[in-house]
């Protein structure tokens, strides 16, 4: 059986990013979204999560970007003077590369964000990442030790393969590219995600697509990607949003690529082909 996964990332981003999840959601095919504690429409978000009792919502665990939610005499390693994250994913992967984060303040953090988003009575359906830090072993060590403390056993398998994101950037017409290289390099963790991900428990959809065409997955390249679903479980991230000033205001890199991820979610043909090709449509809650 063909089960499928359409998760929204960024969710509390903007309440324009948020719109544009909950519409993809009640007027498309988007099944799951995860939820960023420490985002700027935090409230608005939980507001519409809580009108929208069929999306399932998860919590994408923050280490770039933004203001840590636990104390930040807590977690001096993490976060600057004022209580910061890194500001770019280099910078954070640098550090902790390097030894300079401590993992009892990476576990901290995760135990924050995730205790907000349950003080909301959200109970989350998984955890991901932003920029898919938990892709480092380090980080993915303090995910899963957090992900048992706290009892949630869903987590994002964040490697996809080289051959589907050859394919989906084919679909799109673009040759080689920074993402495909990015993919590449990812995948040499994936060992170490499988062996933490066994040791505690931890269970993912079988396949993950969308990092090769972040903000370029228009309903052509949607529409490949399910025509080309094997059996079992995948999951295919994706940023749908409304494109205003608030979203500008982020410095976020995708802007009007989150509408046009958006509008192929609405595409009102994608329900015929999810039906040739025999998918179901689940959440993080039905992943068995």
């Amino acid at each position: 059986m063909k089960e499928l996964i359409l998760n929204a990332d960024d969710f509390g981003l903007t309440s324009g990013v948020n719109e544009g999840i909950v519409r993809a959601h009640r007027d498309g095919i988007l099944t799951s979204a995860t939820l960023m504690a420490n985002a700027p429409a935090f409230d608005d978000a939980v507001a519409r999560a809580r009108a929208s009792h069929s999306l399932g919502v998860g919590c994408h665990l923050v280490l770039v970007g933004g203001r840590a939610v636990a104390p930040a005499a807590e977690i001096r390693s993490l976060v600057d003077a004022d209580g910061r994250l890194p500001s770019t994913l280099s910078a954070f992967v640098a550090k902790v590369s390097a030894g300079l984060i401590r993992q009892r303040h990476i576990e901290r953090e995760f135990r924050a964000q995730i205790e907000k988003i349950r003080a909301t009575g959200i109970e989350p359906t998984h955890l991901d990442t932003h920029k898919h830090t938990h892709a480092h072993p380090r980080v993915m060590m303090a995910l899963a030790r957090v992900a048992r403390e706290v009892g949630i056993t869903r987590v994002r398998n964040p490697f996809e393969t080289l051959g589907d994101a050859w394919t989906a950037m084919r679909t799109d017409g673009v040759g080689a590219s920074t993402q495909l290289t990015a993919v590449a390099m990812a995948r040499v963790a994936a060992p170490c995600f499988r062996a933490i991900s066994r040791e505690y428990g931890l269970r993912s959809p079988d396949r993950f697509l969308g990092v090769a065409m972040t903000g370029r997955i228009g309903s052509p390249v949607l529409r490949r990607m399910i025509a080309t679903l094997r059996d079992g479980h995948t999951e295919i991230m994706l940023h749908p949003g409304i494109c205003d000033r608030d979203l500008a205001n982020t410095g976020s890199r995708l802007q009007q690529q989150r509408q046009t991820e958006l509008e192929a979610l609405l595409d009102p043909g994608l329900r015929g082909i999810l039906a040739e090709q025999d998918v179901r449509l689940i959440s993080y809650r039905e992943l068995n």
